[in-house]
């Protein structure tokens, strides 16, 4: 398990009281539904006695709509350096240090928050203003972390994501995955067996200045495809760069086109469209991406905290089609009505056009 461990699975946070953040994402796409339910998790300053400390559960329910609770005691959150595995929750029924206990013991323990580890991810949380509710449990069957299947699996910013020179550090856990269990939300559960899986993280100081994502792994008529894409204006070390990425994970086989090493153009709307074209050696890419949902806004840690700074939703349609180097042959044409769509960071007041 170790030597397929995504790179940067581990949690990064080694003791400083510098202004640190840390985030994992968790995604199931229920097909047959619809719908699509994204788990994030974050902790911030965990030093603690900080204005900003403190963590949090957020839900991108059905329809996106939006559950919060947050967890203020950072003494109640644990985190493995060496694996992914991590823990928080309030009010817990026993006195217990925070660590992964066994899922048949979970909900009898505790009675708001989460654990979440590479193959298992359980929880619950509620709004006690709102009466609002969702609990979940389910067990992860990884096919894809970053890279070709088989092979040891890839930093997703490179080897130089090692370094403390970026801000986020960035790094998709599992491309796609196998997801068997169920989903309580507001009294309504959703049953499922092997369902599209997703998992992803970043860390530092805070997010981007400003960003856009796109990312699929439920496409139609192809179960073993899965898109991630991302555009960001980010520090670097004392300076900004714009940087781009897309990585696409198709029959065993992965294809990646970086701003390093392909050439990339963007032109993302405020809201509700995003097309994105990628050249390499070797390859043609084109993303399309629409919503004619109005999304919903989570949060996202800044230097301020954790503020709504981020529109997203998972209802957006993609298509997606690559070609040989020339143009002239088609290699694959795909199309996912569930896909992630997001945008974030300063004020989106108009389309965002890379290059200039």
């Amino acid at each position: 398990m170790n030597q397929l461990q995504t790179p940067h699975s581990g949690y990064h946070w080694r003791g400083s009281s510098s202004r640190f953040f840390e985030g994992w994402y968790y995604r199931v796409t229920l097909p047959e539904d619809g719908q699509s339910f994204a788990f994030m998790y974050s902790i911030e300053d965990p030093s603690g006695n900080k204005p900003c400390s403190g963590g949090a559960a957020q839900v991108l329910g059905p329809n996106d709509e939006y559950l919060c609770r947050t967890f203020p005691d950072v003494k109640r959150f644990w985190a493995s350096c060496d694996r992914l595995a991590l823990v928080h929750w309030s009010y817990p029924k026993i006195p217990a240090v925070p660590q992964i206990i066994p899922p048949n013991e979970f909900f009898e323990s505790v009675s708001q928050g989460y654990q979440a580890t590479a193959t298992y991810n359980q929880g619950a949380i509620a709004d006690p203003s709102s009466g609002n509710s969702c609990r979940w449990e389910y067990a992860v069957e990884p096919v894809y972390g970053w890279g070709n299947y088989g092979e040891p699996p890839q930093a997703t910013a490179g080897w130089s994501s090692f370094l403390s020179i970026f801000e986020p550090g960035w790094q998709v856990l599992m491309a796609s995955g196998k997801a068997t269990g169920w989903i309580e939300w507001n009294g309504k559960r959703y049953d499922f067996i092997d369902a599209p899986a997703y998992a992803e993280k970043n860390w530092g100081g805070s997010f981007p200045k400003k960003w856009f994502w796109i990312n699929s792994n439920s496409f139609e008529n192809e179960p073993d495809l899965a898109l991630t894409a991302v555009g960001a204006y980010r520090k670097v070390l004392w300076s900004m760069e714009c940087v781009g990425m897309i990585g696409l994970h198709y029959q065993g086989q992965f294809y990646e086109f970086s701003s390093l090493k392909s050439q990339l153009e963007w032109r993302v709307a405020p809201w509700g469209n995003w097309q994105m074209q990628a050249i390499n050696d070797s390859y043609k890419l084109n993303l399309s991406g629409i919503s004619d949902y109005p999304g919903n806004y989570v949060r996202v840690p800044t230097k301020q905290g954790l503020v709504f700074s981020c529109r997203d939703t998972t209802h957006g349609s993609l298509k997606l089609e690559m070609r040989d180097r020339l143009g002239d042959r088609v290699l694959l044409n795909a199309e996912s009505h569930l896909a992630g769509l997001e945008v974030g960071g300063e004020p989106w007041e108009e389309t965002w056009e890379y290059p200039l």
